[in-house]
């Protein structure tokens, strides 16, 4: 057991958003609008987000020679029959309004030589309806709008536990720079991205640990569909390069960019009949399967007839530049890399969990969408279209008493990094099979077992405190603010922040680690090909298995199936593990 550190500071706000990126920060901005005070908790600075990294788009219905429709039906088909045709009819229907939204919030969109907003064509669509913001740099764009709308945020500040009670969200319990914190909220929205750090090689920022799977799980909610990990097909290839990597934007195969071999032979030709612009798990396992048969750890996409590369693809031309490629000249050296978690928090098209008072929004949820596998430039849309629902929603939570009284500070189980990333990455990446899950799934078992906490949020130390730490007060807050929680010397801030790097580095592990436990889980037990999760012992769909699968703790804090995983009526205090 560990010992509990005081509490040093706490807040007070109507709703508490954990993460600033596009769903986040939409939310927030909704939430604030109509007159809740918002508190955002930013793990990192204000561009460490994957929103930052979107390079290829927004997928919005385009005025002319496109319909809702058509990309209904161009989502559904990517996601392998387990989309929820009402939800994706949903977020699609908004996506104009929320483009104009963010328009209207000072975003600039790249314009074509007619003067209306340029579109083009990504792997999955029946036509070019992606819009685009600095060539390839629409993420960074769509962040700096949403940043300078001057939102409360608090950054270097990590949610560690959400707290509910008998009517649900309590509050969260934060560790900043500036020591432990409680801040008293009855709604929490969960927008904390993806799980690629699960992973030696992804697209993803650093940050990207699985924190709101892990979140969700210990309050109460359910997940589903993390089987599904969508690869992007083309990440720059280094020789040894590990961690985040440089993405190669399929809007470069939209322009007419081709993959071929080592041989120079085309890659997809006879997989698809849309080819180089087939779905995302169609391209990433014809890649794989490629390099198994030539014996190659990449490919190459050749972009050299595309005229004026540069200037339609800044971003892309700096990375590879960086690494000593000429794109205009050479072949782009490519191989599939972890991008996009399809699965997550089940919640409504609004962002409602099972939880009262908690929502998700955004990668970290999975609101029926994706299905199995993601359509290209979806995510913007579903981060900007929920992220605006779920603000609106979180007033639904007004008037609850909200009051973190008792704070745990606990030891919570948890596997060396490198080793999930090592288990993962080679058995649980494009291609898997029983036994290399069953192998992954018996390192972290042993892993866990041998560490200082052998089961789930177990040997609690709980201590009843009087939060008389300093009050933050939001209206000092601002988007680039830092908080001055009292005149502490150099070194009492120094030592804060060191056990504050600790404990948020022992937190992403641990989150890491139950995030792996209940993907290899999901995995193993869909024995049949589908979407993103290819079985290689499976290598067929089944249309017994169309269907998806969701998983919450036990009463142990192990993760067991949820055969009543996607029903959000369900939830009591007594669904969260003992342990907790």
């Amino acid at each position: 057991m560990s010992a509990a550190p005081r509490i040093d500071w706490e807040a007070a706000a109507d709703l508490v958003v954990i993460g600033g990126g596009v769903a986040g920060l939409t939310a927030a901005r909704t939430a604030s609008l109509r007159g809740l005070r918002v508190l955002i908790l930013s793990k990192g600075g204000p561009t460490d987000t994957a929103t930052q990294y979107a390079q290829g788009g927004i997928a919005v219905v385009a005025p002319h020679e496109d319909s809702v429709e058509s990309h209904v039906r161009d989502t559904v088909e990517a996601g392998a029959g387990l989309c929820d045709e009402t939800a994706v009819r949903s977020i699609v229907e908004g996506g104009q309004a929320a483009v104009a939204a963010l328009t209207d919030l000072g975003a600039v969109f790249d314009l074509a030589r007619d003067g209306q907003i340029s579109r083009t064509r990504e792997g999955g669509h029946s036509t070019r309806r992606i819009i685009h913001a600095g060539g390839d740099a629409t993420g960074a764009e769509v962040q700096r709008a949403l940043n300078a709308a001057g939102l409360p945020v608090l950054f270097g500040a990590a949610a560690l536990e959400v707290v509910t009670g008998r009517s649900g969200v309590q509050g969260v319990i934060a560790v900043s720079e500036n020591g432990f914190g409680v801040v008293h909220a009855p709604a929490v929205l969960l927008a904390t991205g993806g799980l690629g750090q699960l992973y030696a090689l992804s697209t993803n920022p650093p940050g990207a640990t699985a924190d709101g799977i892990a979140l969700a799980l210990w309050a109460g909610a359910t997940v589903a569909d993390l089987e599904f990990v969508q690869f992007h097909p083309t990440v720059l290839y280094t020789p040894g390069g590990l961690g985040r990597r440089p993405l190669i934007s399929e809007a470069v195969r939209g322009e007419g960019a081709t993959l071929v071999d080592s041989e120079g032979n085309s890659v997809t030709a006879g997989v698809h009949p849309r080819g180089d612009l087939a779905p995302r798990d169609v391209v990433s396992r014809a890649i794989a399967a490629r390099m198994r048969a030539l014996g190659t750890d990449h490919v190459y996409l050749d972009a050299r007839a595309i005229e004026s590369f540069p200037q339609r693809f800044p971003t892309i031309t700096a990375s590879c530049l960086a690494a000593g490629i000429d794109p205009h000249t050479e072949l782009i050296p490519v191989a599939p890399a972890a991008h996009y978690q399809c699965g997550g928090v089940v919640t409504d098209t609004h962002g409602r969990t099972a939880v009262p008072g908690l929502y998700a929004a955004g990668e970290v949820a999975r609101t029926g969408l994706h299905g199995a596998n993601r359509l290209a430039s979806n995510s913007l849309l579903e981060g900007l279209v929920v992220g605006e629902r779920a603000g609106v929603a979180a007033a639904e939570r007004l008037g609850e008493e909200a009051h973190v009284t008792d704070v745990s500070f606990h030891t919570i189980p948890r596997a060396a990094r490198a080793l999930v990333q090592q288990s993962m990455t080679s058995h649980a990446s494009v291609v898997r099979d029983a036994a290399g899950l069953a192998e992954a799934a018996v390192r972290l078992r042993d892993a866990v077992s041998h560490s200082a906490a052998s089961r789930l949020r177990a040997e609690l130390t709980t201590v009843k405190q009087r939060l008389t730490g300093a009050a933050i007060e939001l209206s000092a807050l601002n988007s680039g603010g830092a908080v001055n929680t009292g005149a502490a010397s150099h070194d009492t801030e120094d030592r804060k922040g060191a056990a504050a790097a600790q404990r948020i580095t022992a937190f992403e592990d641990a989150a890491l680690t139950l995030t792996a436990q209940v993907l290899l889980l999901a995995a193993a037990a869909r024995t049949e090909s589908r979407g993103s999760h290819t079985r290689s012992d499976h290598p067929t769909p089944d249309d017994h298995q169309r269907r998806s699968r969701a998983a919450r703790l036990g009463p142990e804090g192990h993760p067991v199936p949820a055969p009543d995983g996607l029903d959000l009526t369900t939830w009591t205090q007594d669904a969260i593990p003992s342990a907790s």
